[in-house]
């Protein structure tokens, strides 16, 4: 094995980025404080309301998207802007998602990816519960509350 191959350092990036993550999204959980989340209704694969009547706003949620202390989105997605100058590729590219994914489909992804893809990386960020091995600092906490939900899809929307 060499230790130095491009797959290797790929790997351990990839790596990295995940764990920083985690780390960003923990943080944010913890500023949240503790919150009832809005009921919402899944139906097939999507939600197709807004959370508690959230009124999303795309500039907002582009600044949560690209923010590291907040979504962290970049982490894992690349995204078709100008002035992103890392991205990951852990999960798939955000360009061109509104035209492959609805609205609902876009909000289910946000609020709970694994009711969809029940092996993805990507955390719930709208779920408080059966989650195990979880600090007590940030039970009970939504990494994102609804109306920063609402902003993430409102700019997603955006990418087609």
């Amino acid at each position: 094995m060499i230790r130095n191959s491009r797959r290797a350092r790929q790997i351990r990036s990839r790596w990295i980025a995940a764990l920083a993550g985690a780390a960003a999204i923990g943080v944010l959980a913890a500023e949240i404080g503790p919150a009832a989340l809005a009921p919402f209704q899944v139906i097939a694969d999507g939600i197709p309301e807004a959370i508690g009547g959230a009124t999303g706003d795309a500039d907002r949620g582009r600044a949560l998207i690209l923010g590291r202390e907040s979504a962290n989105c970049l982490v894992c997605h690349a995204l078709p802007d100008p002035g992103v100058r890392f991205s990951g590729n852990l999960g798939p590219p955000l360009n061109g998602v509104a035209r492959r994914l609805s609205v609902a489909q876009l909000r289910l992804r946000v609020v709970d990816n694994i009711r969809v893809t029940p092996t993805t990386i990507m955390p719930s960020y709208y779920r408080i519960e059966g989650f195990d091995r979880v600090a007590g600092a940030y039970r009970g906490k939504p990494v994102l509350d609804a109306k920063q939900v609402e902003d993430i899809v409102a700019y997603l929307t955006t990418l087609k």
